[in-house]
């Protein structure tokens, strides 16, 4: 069996276990959750919005062993109609100068709840009524347009944070996001060649990548590259991090600026 998919199915299967799981512990910051698989609880609510929420500037991620960087965009995420449990995903991806269409689900499998809810520093989100809060394991495919070069498809396992408020809106946890290694919306599998079906760790998240190398992420409060991987297409976030108080500035041009993307 190939390699890194003996290193995917671990990981698959050491997400759905509780203990020993220093990945999981990582991403809940300390929290523990409950036992029970609240699928059918919360089967009626609408979790799109929370794959799109961030900044796309603020998305990490790396293919194959050497980090290379890729950008992940979910352009649009919708809840499936006939089927409760599935999202309906359209977005694109870009490694170097290579961009490329993508279409395909995220199906949840799983909703754990805190065992005890957080409201933050000084319990500053007390008042917005906070009624669940968790995490969402799920499965993810997303097929690149196979007309286009050098694609093929994503496959892995994907944990969110969520929580419910006082008007039944399921919203993107970000309530921790002050903590040092803070991170949502953590997707971790492989990437697989159309055309020579060569499969590549691949992993991103909001404001850190999962399941990368000791030495790649070097920063405590914020995401800082080792310089020996800034070749790999992470040398604007390195110098925005190595220079201090703001002194790299975005032009002040009113002419609007196309994303990637677009």
């Amino acid at each position: 069996m190939n390699k890194l998919l003996i290193i995917f199915l671990l990981i698959s299967n050491l997400l759905h276990a509780q203990t020993d799981n220093k990945f999981l512990a990582d991403f809940l910051l300390g929290n523990e959750l409950k036992a029970e698989n609240t699928l059918d609880k919360f089967s009626e609510y609408d979790f799109s919005n929370i794959w799109t929420k961030t900044d796309n500037q603020f998305v990490y991620g790396i293919i194959g062993t050497e980090h290379q960087r890729i950008r992940i965009k979910l352009i649009s995420v919708e809840k499936n109609s006939l089927k409760p449990n599935e999202y309906i995903v359209l977005g694109k991806s870009k490694v170097k100068e290579t961009i490329c269409d993508f279409q395909g689900i995220i199906e949840i499998s799983e909703i754990k709840e805190l065992k005890m809810l957080n409201y933050g520093v000084d319990n500053e989100y007390e008042d917005i009524g906070i009624k669940a809060q968790g995490i969402i394991i799920a499965s993810y495919e997303f097929r690149e347009n196979k007309e286009q070069k050098h694609s093929g498809t994503f496959t892995g396992q994907l944990l969110s944070k969520w929580y419910l408020d006082s008007k039944d809106s399921i919203n993107y946890d970000n309530i921790e996001s002050f903590a040092d290694s803070y991170s949502n919306n953590a997707f971790i599998g492989i990437w697989k060649s159309y055309n020579t079906e060569h499969e590549k760790l691949c992993n991103w998240a909001d404001y850190r990548v999962p399941g990368a190398n000791e030495d790649f992420d070097i920063g405590a409060g914020e995401f800082c590259v080792a310089e020996k991987y800034w070749s790999k297409g992470w040398l604007d976030i390195a110098l925005i991090n190595q220079v201090p108080n703001h002194a790299i500035k975005r032009s002040e041009k009113t002419q609007d600026i196309k994303n990637w993307w677009e």
